[in-house]
């Protein structure tokens, strides 16, 4: 960590430049003897990276940035806000500390937490900008998590830990057995240290398979941000043996859509099916990630087209975690049929059906856009059927 960066001119020269192509700064040349071009260049290109994901770092002086993988790999603000929210306490550890996003969200709910990161210089750069950003309250280790949580030898509220996906070629990994640390095997120890611990992991992981592998499963949350799953953030509670309850949520810019069910209710719902009514609903990917696809209709009141389809529909309009249609018509799957509702532009979605939305648009000939949206689905028959929608 080279203090240098964090000179006045420096500092002016990197926000002066953050719209600036890097390779054109390196070329002109770049102005300061006692700091490295590249580093200059690598806290620029950071920084760009932290305006709308870290805009708390962005907005505060004196922050020193790592490389941009580090940037990449840590939480949003958004989601970081979101898991401070589900724990309390006077304790946490954050064992896989990182660029210590969540970490510094964990301090405003929790009276002391520990951000441990085994990378030195990785760790100094976060206890530098816990002072800028005035987080008194953060202890910083440089040393291994779980090589600390050994010597510590003392209880936490709560552990937090987000294994890293990356293997030792830097490539990208997702299942638990190839993250570091590998929690399956140290599951046991966190329990004995903490009665609550908090697993972040990839979105691309199978729920239910990780629901065998973990222990003492308490709650699920699927978290999506404007429609796309981020995380998934397991929480296990020492002795806990009821039923896994699973909570989505989809944060959007005018309001958190959440919905929740139980893991054992799901498969036990026999969900009731209908042709399309007057109003249709499309789930958002936190739900269809979850695979709540019977409890919608339990909980809702809602049908679905098909069991396969995860579409639903109701004769009243209903709030729903997802987006909501007006039905117009509903046509069976033929050109000709479809030539006489004279579409030539329209947005297209397609579920549980045998054609891409491309191949549709290419059949047909339908332009993208517009206000009237087209669902092609099967229904309740194994009829292939098309659903001309506007937006509720």
């Amino acid at each position: 960590m080279n203090t240098d960066i964090l000179n006045i001119e420096i500092q002016e020269f990197i926000n002066s430049n953050l719209k600036s192509e890097t390779s054109s700064l390196l070329l002109k040349g770049i102005p300061f003897k006692d700091v490295d071009a590249r580093l200059i260049v690598e806290q620029i290109e950071a920084k760009k990276r932290c305006e709308k994901k870290l805009p708390t770092w962005f907005q505060t002086k004196t922050i020193y940035y790592p490389n941009k993988l580090n940037i990449e790999q840590t939480s949003s603000e958004i989601t970081a806000s979101y898991k401070a929210n589900l724990v309390s306490g006077k304790t946490l550890i954050d064992l896989t500390g990182g660029f210590g996003v969540d970490t510094y969200y964990f301090s405003k709910q929790i009276e002391t937490v520990t951000h441990c990161e085994i990378n030195h210089e990785l760790s100094k750069i976060v206890k530098h900008n816990y002072k800028s950003l005035d987080a008194s309250n953060i202890n910083c280790l440089n040393e291994n998590g779980i090589d600390a949580l050994k010597r510590m030898d003392t209880s936490f509220d709560w552990i937090y830990i987000d294994p890293s996906r990356r293997d030792d070629s830097k490539n990208k990994v997702f299942l638990l057995s190839d993250c570091t640390p590998n929690v399956k095997t140290f599951q046991g120890l966190f329990l004995k240290y903490a009665k609550n611990v908090m697993i972040k992991t990839s979105p691309l992981l199978d729920i239910s398979a990780t629901k065998n592998v973990l222990k003492q499963v308490k709650q699920l949350n699927v978290v999506a941000v404007n429609n796309e799953v981020k995380e998934l953030l397991w929480v296990l509670e020492r002795d806990f043996e009821e039923d896994l309850r699973i909570k989505t949520i989809n944060i959007a810019k005018n309001e958190n859509e959440i919905f929740e069910f139980s893991h054992n209710d799901e498969s036990n719902i026999i969900a009731e099916y209908s042709e399309p009514l007057t109003y249709l609903y499309e789930p958002n990917s936190a739900i269809l990630k979850a695979g709540a696809f019977n409890s919608v209709c339990a909980v809702l009141d809602v049908y679905k087209l098909h069991k396969h389809s995860h579409l639903y529909t109701s004769n009243k309009l209903i709030s729903f975690p997802g987006r909501r249609f007006n039905i117009e018509k509903v046509i069976p799957f033929n050109k000709k049929e479809f030539s006489k509702l004279g579409i030539q532009k329209a947005n297209v979605t397609t579920r549980n059906f045998p054609l891409s939305v491309s191949d549709i648009r290419k059949k047909l000939k339908i332009k993208d856009g517009g206000s009237s949206y087209l669902f092609f689905t099967i229904d309740k028959n194994n009829t292939k059927i098309i659903i001309l929608c506007t937006k509720e």
